[in-house]
This record gives structure tokens, sequence and C-alpha cells, in this order.
């Protein structure tokens, strides 16, 4: 009886494995880049983007994403561990050695960069891992630790999606594409202050110096509104642009008065939920607004972008 039930604690933690190596990954997080980034290909080119540079652009780019999160892990570990929200990572338990960890970020990595340089192109390649050192080297293992600007600076590197997606296809950095990395720039602080609010006592006991720590909440929560505006700003500059059309702009401006509520109420309640609500709407809007570039740029007729540019 002894040996049956060691034999099945064996095959449970054994099958529960793989389930560590996918949380190496951060899925959630990788599957919103992907989001972003499947949406930069498509809104490159007026038509349908080869199946090829679809699904191989993607996954290039998302296995070289989930290699900066396994580094992340590796980087974080003792830090997680003082975290509600991380203390029970992989690594950060002990169920993945940093020798497992590592290798499979070298892996991932490798592989990643190798399916983007011979099945898509150099540029996406090399941007692809200008955004894995950014996020894993200059963020994770620089900025985080160094100044509460951290997610300001290093945002640019979670940023780049879309443009990956727009360089996969057109094989050129476009003015459009830099467009929609503005974008995700201006929406990163106000989305992870908000959630630095609402763990700001966990962020404190692991000594990481977020703006709600080294500034106080009432400082982080104006900042939170004004990089708001800021973003509500930004993200009509498609429409401005001539990039997308009418039904962008609508979208657009919902969602953007949306995230204003949230600040705001952020701004002048006490409510401890609040950060985390702002936090869920932030998700939200953008996988939202993403959404709505796609339904315009496919069914918002082309000659109206003429006519509204006087052709």
């Amino acid at each position: 009886m002894g040996n049956t039930t060691v034999d099945a604690a064996i095959v449970v933690r054994e099958s529960a494995k793989w389930r560590d190596y996918l949380e190496l990954c951060k899925p959630k997080v990788v599957a919103l880049m992907i989001l972003t980034s499947v949406i930069g290909m498509l809104l490159a080119v007026p038509g349908m983007v080869p199946w090829d540079v679809l699904i191989l652009g993607n996954l290039g780019i998302a296995l070289c994403a989930g290699s900066a999160a396994t580094v992340n892990h590796l980087v974080d570990r003792q830090i997680d561990q003082k975290m509600l929200r991380t203390f029970n990572r992989p690594v950060a338990t002990g169920r993945l050695t940093t020798a497992q960890a590592s290798l499979f970020a070298l892996l991932t990595g490798v592989l990643g960069m190798a399916i983007l340089l011979l099945f898509i192109n150099a540029v996406t390649a090399w941007l692809t891992l200008a955004s894995l050192l950014g996020y894993a080297v200059v963020y994770t293992l620089f900025l985080k630790r160094a100044t509460p600007q951290n997610i300001v600076i290093g945002g640019i590197a979670g940023a780049a999606p879309p443009l990956l997606g727009w360089t996969a296809v057109t094989g050129e950095i476009g003015g459009h594409g830099l467009l929609l990395v503005l974008i995700i720039f201006a929406w990163t602080p106000p989305h992870f202050w908000a959630l630095a609010v609402h763990r700001k006592e966990e962020y404190a006991n692991a000594d990481i110096p977020m703006l709600p720590v080294t500034h106080g909440e009432r400082y982080t929560k104006i900042h939170i509104l004004l990089y708001t505006v800021m973003l509500f700003a930004v993200s009509l500059l498609p429409y401005a642009t001539g990039m997308l059309n009418w039904l962008y702009l609508l979208g657009a401006v919902v969602l953007g008065v949306g995230f204003l509520y949230w600040a705001v109420r952020l701004l002048l309640s006490d409510d401890a939920s609040l950060g985390m609500d702002t936090f869920k709407y932030s998700i939200i809007y953008l996988m939202a607004l993403f959404v709505i570039m796609l339904a315009d740029h496919y069914f918002v007729p082309a000659n109206s972008l003429m006519i509204r540019q006087g052709y």
C-alpha cells in the first residue's frame, strides 16, 4: 500500500511537470503579446497574411517571449518567494532547478530565433532579440531594482510585439507599426502601477522600488491618471494619421473614457480593491482596442479613408 501511494505521488508529480515549464513562459502575458503581434501582422497588409508567416512568425516570437519570461523567473526567484502573487512559481519553490530553467530558457530562445531567422526575416529576428534582452536583462536584472521609473524605461521591450508582427510581414519598420508600439508603451505605466498600488506592501517587503513604495500611493495615482490622459491622446493617432478610420476612433474614445473613469476613481478613493479593478480594466482595454483596430481594418470600406484624406 505504501509503495502504491508513493508511486501515485510520483505519477502526479511527473504529470504536473509540463505545467511548471508552461508557467515559466508566463502564458497569459505571452498570449496578450501574441494577440498584438498577430494584429500587427494583419494591419500591415490590406489582405490576408500568408499562413506560414502567421504561424511561424508568431511561434518564433512566442518562444523568445517565453525564454525572456523564464529568465525573469530565474533572476527574481528570491523576490518571488517574498510576494503572495509569485511565491508559488516553479523556480521560487524549487519544483524546477535553476539548471532546468536555464536550459529551458536557452532552448526556447535559440529555437525561437532560429525560426525567425530561417523562415521570417532578419529584421524581425534581431528586433525580437533586442526585446528579449531588454526585458530579461535590462529591465529584470537592472532597472527593476534600480529606479521607481523601471516600468516606464523598461516598457519599450514589452511594447515591441505589434511591431515584430508588422516587420514579420513587411520586412521593414513602418511608421504605423511604431504607432502600435507607442500605444502599448503609454499603456504600460498605468497598467502596471495600478497593480503596484494593490501590491504595495509586497513590493516593499521584497525591497523593490516601485513607485507606490518610494513615493506613496497618492503620487502614484496622480501619475496613473496623467499617463492615462497621455494614452488617450496617443490612442487617437492611428485615426489622425489615416491608418484607421471612424470605427477605431469610436472604440478608442469609448475605451479611453472607460480607462479615465477608473483612473479618476482610483485617485479619489481609498478603496483598496480599486487598484486591482483598474489593472483588470487595463487588460480588457488593450485587448479590445487591438481587436477594434482589426475590425476597422477589414470592415470599414477603404474609400471612407480616401474621402477623409481628401482623395
